[in-house]
C-alpha cells in the first residue's frame, strides 16, 4: 500500500510538467491555461511567475533559471525576476495548436511537442528540439497531442506518446541526429485513460500518469506493467522524483474538463500529490543554453 499525501495544497486547473530542482530544493511546475510557472520549496514558500502566454512545459537550465515552452515559443525564465526571454517561435501559422509536453534530454537540449486544440482534430502539430545555441529542429510531425516525453538513464532512448493513440512508443536517440524508427513500448487497453506525462527511475523503468484513468503505472524497460497505484483524482498529469534521496514521487493533477459534480467528488483535483517509493529516481537533466 502506498500512502498518497498532499505535497502542495493548491488547486490548479491544469497543473503539468513537474520537475525537482536539486540545486534549490524546489518543486517547479506549470498551470497551463493560467500561464503561470510555480515554485515550491523550503519553508513551504509558494511562488508564481506569470508568463506572457500559456505555458506547456518547463525544464531546468545548467545556468540559473528555466527553459520553457509557451504556446508558440521557446524561451528562458529568470526565477529572481520572473522575466521571460523569448528564443524562438514555433507553429505561428497554426492558430489552433500550442506547445504542450516537454523535458530536457541528457545531452543538454530541450524537447517539447504540441497539441491540436481545434482544427477538426488534425494531426498537424509536431515534436521540436531546442538546442543550446537556440536552434529549433523538427523531430516529428503529424502529432495531435504530445505527451510522455522522457529518456532512458543512458539518454539513448526517447519515450513519447501521441496521446489519443493510447500508446507509448520509443525511439533510438543521440541528442543530435534524427530519431530512429518508432518501436512499440506499451499500448493502454482494457481500462479507462490515456498516457500523460512520464518520467524514468534509476532502474530504467518508466512511470506514467494516466489522464482520465486516475492512476499511475510503472513499466519495465520492456513495457511490462510492474505496478499500478490508484489515485483520488481522475486526471493526474505529470510526475517527478525528488527530495534528497529521490524516493518521493511528486504528481501534478488537474480539474480541467471535470464537471462541477466531479470536482465535488474529487476535492484534491488540481493539487500536487506525493508518494514515497521503494526505488530511486534520477536527477533532472538540464538545458545547456
Amino acid at each position: 500500500m502506498y500512502k498518497i499525501e498532499i505535497a502542495v495544497d493548491v488547486r490548479h486547473e491544469l497543473g503539468e510538467s513537474i520537475v525537482w530542482d536539486d540545486r534549490s530544493g524546489e518543486l517547479v511546475w506549470v498551470d497551463i491555461h493560467q500561464g503561470t510557472l510555480w515554485r515550491y520549496g523550503s519553508g513551504a514558500r509558494l511562488v508564481g511567475h506569470s508568463m506572457p502566454d500559456r505555458i506547456g512545459a518547463v525544464g531546468l537550465r545548467q545556468q540559473a533559471g528555466y527553459v520553457v515552452g509557451l504556446a508558440k515559443s521557446f524561451g528562458l525564465v529568470d526565477p529572481a525576476t520572473g522575466r521571460y526571454e523569448a528564443i524562438a517561435k514555433v507553429e505561428t501559422e497554426l492558430p489552433h495548436t500550442r506547445l504542450n509536453d516537454g523535458r530536457c534530454d541528457r545531452h543538454g537540449n530541450f524537447l517539447c511537442g504540441g497539441i491540436n486544440e481545434g482544427g477538426a482534430g488534425k494531426p498537424d502539430s509536431g515534436l521540436y528540439r531546442l538546442s543550446a545555441d537556440g536552434a529549433v529542429e523538427t523531430l516529428m510531425s503529424g502529432i495531435r497531442c504530445a505527451n510522455s516525453t522522457c529518456f532512458s538513464p543512458d539518454g539513448q532512448t526517447l519515450y513519447f506518446s501521441d496521446m489519443p493513440t493510447g500508446e507509448i512508443v520509443r525511439f533510438d536517440y543521440d541528442g543530435a541526429g534524427p530519431l530512429g524508427p518508432a518501436r512499440p513500448f506499451h499500448r493502454l487497453s482494457g481500462r479507462p485513460g490515456l498516457p500523460d506525462g512520464s518520467t524514468v527511475d534509476a532502474e530504467g523503468c518508466l512511470w506514467n500518469t494516466i489522464w482520465g484513468g486516475g492512476r499511475i503505472v510503472r513499466y519495465s524497460p520492456e513495457g511490462e506493467i510492474l505496478l499500478e497505484i490508484d489515485l483520488p483524482v481522475s486526471n493526474p498529469t505529470c510526475l517527478a522524483f525528488g527530495d534528497a534521496d529521490y524516493r518521493t514521487l511528486y504528481i501534478t493533477t488537474a480539474f480541467f474538463q471535470l464537471t462541477p459534480e466531479q470536482c465535488l467528488r474529487e476535492p484534491l483535483a488540481g493539487a500536487v500529490l506525493k508518494i514515497r517509493t521503494e526505488v530511486e529516481g534520477l536527477p533532472e537533466p538540464r538545458f545547456r543554453g
